[in-house]
């Protein structure tokens, strides 16, 4: 069975393989724990309604429900002392906001502005693909409020005003400020020899900073960075679809950075396929 299902995966292409796999993967964590993630059903969720997975699908329909309901977001079952609630309500304000439902949005914008600081920014752990750092996560809760309609002018000052000091920092701004010539120099400055990003500059590649480095500079047309670093990401996949986990330290084992990790590769790719 098992080899039946990798000459299954090795005749799909790279992209429909991490498609594929998330598609399996993502309603798993529900069925198995009895609770939503941020992981599986924030960050997978999102990349597949990105890739065009139906949000009524057998693999989204459950998600798709619970994402419709923010009001519901901070009661989910699961180990409190495990989960960053602030950072999980904007996870899942990214996904709702990839599966184009439009009538919750401002009641996510709603749960998810309660936590902007004084200074305009979401303050969360240091970056990895679970933890997204304080500038990933003021990107992406921005997103959010603006499709309501919020503003967003104090938020806009401090991403724009950032000093990057890492590749996934460098790479939010440039995502908020498109064009931004401090963050594109950065981001080019510290792409390595063989075409991914790590977490700092001259630090060995990982898949979640080559990710997010390939996201924001191919919407700034960075061709060649970009192919570069997409033909690094496919070199990191697995055969099953999906990419080893970036963690902080690099070498632990999390499933939660794994899928978080496999989602961001697979929205790379999407985004240098359109």
């Amino acid at each position: 069975m098992m080899f039946a299902l990798l000459l299954l995966a090795a005749a799909l292409t790279p992209l429909e393989r991490a498609i594929a796999y998330l598609t399996a993967e993502v309603p798993r964590w529900r069925v198995e724990n009895g609770c939503f993630s941020c992981h599986n059903n924030g960050d997978g969720a999102r990349a597949l309604y990105q890739a065009g997975v139906p949000p009524t699908s057998a693999a989204l329909r459950e998600t798709t429900a619970w994402l419709g309901t923010p009001a519901l977001w901070d009661s989910n079952l699961g180990d409190p002392a495990a989960s960053d609630m602030k950072l999980a309500r904007i996870q899942f304000g990214a996904a709702l906001l990839a599966s184009g439902a439009n009538e919750p949005i401002c009641a996510a914008a709603s749960v998810i502005a309660k936590d902007r600081g004084a200074d305009g920014a979401w303050t969360v752990d240091s970056g990895s693909p679970a933890t997204y750092g304080t500038a990933l996560a003021t990107y992406y809760a921005r997103q959010v409020l603006r499709a309501c309609g919020t503003d967003t002018a104090l938020t806009d000052r401090w991403l724009e005003a950032l000093r990057p000091a890492s590749v996934v920092e460098a790479a939010a701004q440039l995502l908020a400020v498109p064009g931004h010539a401090g963050a594109t120099s950065y981001l080019l400055r510290a792409q390595g020899s063989e075409g991914g990003w790590g977490e700092h500059p001259d630090l060995p590649a990982q898949v979640f900073d080559t990710a997010v480095a390939v996201i924001a500079l191919q919407r700034q047309g960075a061709d060649e960075a970009v192919a570069k670093g997409r033909a690094w990401l496919l070199k990191q996949q697995r055969t099953e679809g999906g990419w080893p986990e970036t963690t902080r330290p690099p070498g632990a084992q999390s499933y939660a950075q794994h899928i978080s990790t496999t989602a961001w590769a697979t929205i790379a790719l999407l985004d240098t396929e359109r």
